[in-house]
């Protein structure tokens, strides 16, 4: 079996991807630096499950840091870095700390791979690099010279860096520009989660817009899935990964409403101007070079979450939603 670094390994996406590897045999090197980007309790609550795992090591560091990358211990085939600054309103406060993870961190890992021999890479981006006018459904040859946000930004500066040390010292990089994620301890400030735990607990739903904004989403397991099919060589390659199956703001509120048996109070609010009104993933490439196609449902994986919110209610009501 192979062993690989995963960063970002208590994250949504990184969690998840982690315990596909391991349940295939496989031994990881883990490591996060657990910020408080968001509620903390949610990545301590994904870490818990992977540590007593056979085969997983975990090291609280930050990627953003060269010495403590170049001196992280241990032999690995590939890296998977999923570490990443996340959220498109927050980068606005303090873009500096999106350059630090987002490029500097990418940087190091490269640097690292570069050093040590490694010669597979796999990068997460994400579709805010598309900026505000990419055609619809959005293929992977669509514009990205525009981004809205310094989020977006400094994942486009983050491909581009991978693309050079690909060039320069032939590494071969898989980039995934993520759609709309969602699933069982699914990040916070996204719609999915904060309408769930609001709903439940009686609480009003805000709406930024007029709820007719749409979001391609993608079920977690279909994301980790297609994460781990992109350590196969592939040279350099972008590609879309989830966002196929679109919904706007208002019918997911209405399809919670019916699942959960409870009546929204909503409370619109004007729309942020760094969101997108619109996602929507051409997925072809991903199927045709990774032979990658979604299992999930939509209702299926909203049904997931519920469940999971139930279980984990005592402590999932409290977490801080941002908004």
């Amino acid at each position: 079996m192979t062993t690989y670094l995963l960063t970002g390994t208590a994250g949504f996406v990184g969690a998840r991807v982690a315990e596909l590897l391991l349940d295939d045999g496989h031994t990881l090197i883990g490591v996060d630096n657990m910020n408080d980007a968001y509620d903390v309790r949610l990545k301590e609550h994904r870490l818990e499950k992977l540590m007593p795992r056979a085969g997983f090591t975990f090291h609280k560091l930050d990627i953003a840091d060269p010495s403590k990358i170049a001196n992280l211990e241990g032999d690995f085939e590939a890296v998977i870095n999923l570490a990443a600054r996340a959220g498109v309103r927050t980068s606005l406060e303090n873009p500096w700390v999106y350059v630090d993870t987002n490029l500097t961190g990418t940087l190091n890992l490269l640097e690292l791979c570069r050093h040590r021999g490694v010669t597979k890479f796999v990068l997460a981006s994400t579709s805010g690099v598309y900026g505000a006018n990419a055609p619809y459904p959005t293929p992977e040859t669509a514009d990205t010279s525009l981004p809205l946000q310094p989020y977006a930004a400094s994942k486009k500066a983050a491909e581009v860096m991978s693309h050079a040390y690909h060039f320069l010292y032939g590494i071969d990089v898989t980039v995934f520009r993520y759609f709309a994620v969602y699933g069982p301890a699914g990040r916070p400030e996204m719609f999915m989660f904060r309408f769930i735990q609001r709903l439940y607990e009686g609480r009003r739903l805000i709406v930024n817009g007029d709820g007719t904004q749409s979001r391609g989403v993608t079920y977690i397991d279909d994301i980790a899935r297609g994460t781990i099919q992109g350590l196969r060589p592939v040279g350099y390659e972008i590609i879309n990964l989830g966002g196929h199956e679109v919904i706007t703001i208002n019918a997911f509120i209405e399809m919670l409403e019916g699942m959960i048996g409870r009546k929204a109070e909503i409370e619109f609010r004007p729309r942020h101007r760094a969101d997108m009104m619109e996602s929507l993933a051409s997925v072809e490439k991903a199927g045709a070079l990774l032979g990658w196609k979604p299992r999930v449902s939509l209702r299926e994986g909203v049904e997931r979450m519920i469940d999971w919110y139930q279980q984990e209610r005592q402590w999932a009501q409290h977490v801080d939603t941002g908004d």
